[in-house]
């Protein structure tokens, strides 16, 4: 995902039994217009929002809050990169021999790293990483996931300019 860099979010434990947790079927038409409209502004008030799902105040903070603690959605701040003095963006693609999951929790654990997933096709492991210049991507790249035991090929693409970004999917 181009460009972003949300904050730091700790790991949520999992959930008890006792914890009712969403799924996308269980999601109604509220849930998925407060997602929405949060999507367009996450400082949006729950008065405005209870207004536009036609909700009382305190019945969306629960919504909210109960969205949040099963993971469906986060609240963060999208920041741009270039503005915070990382001049260079990249996407990585990684190949591993061994078990894929291990090499992906430590590329996770990588702080230029900001988007990690595990993936089927050519690569293995699709990272987004973000750096202060060419030298530290160097770095990153040679001494941080290339020396990652497991690593066996490292392509990556730099970015150039950014197209399209957008957050507001998910909600149909």
């Amino acid at each position: 995902m181009p460009g972003r860099v949300p904050k730091k979010v700790a790991p949520r434990a999992t959930p008890t039994s006792s914890e009712v947790v969403p799924t996308s079927s269980a999601l109604d038409a509220v849930d998925r217009r407060i997602i929405e409209l949060l999507q367009r502004d996450g400082r949006r008030p729950y008065g405005a929002i209870a207004e536009d799902v036609g909700l009382s105040e305190a019945a969306v903070r629960r919504r909210v809050q109960r969205l949040r603690d099963a993971g469906v959605m986060q609240i963060v701040a999208i920041t741009d990169p270039l503005q915070l003095g990382y001049g260079r963006e990249a996407l990585i693609g990684v190949r591993v021999q061994g078990d894929v999951r291990t090499v992906a929790d430590k590329i996770a654990s990588i702080e230029e790293a900001n988007y990690v997933v595990m993936t089927a096709g050519s690569f293995d492991i699709i990272a987004e990483v973000i750096a202060v210049n060419d030298d530290a991507l160097v770095h990153l790249l040679n001494d941080a996931i290339r020396s990652i035991p497991g690593v066996t090929e490292v392509e990556t693409f730099l970015y150039l300019k950014l197209a399209k970004q957008t957050y507001a999917w998910g909600t149909k």
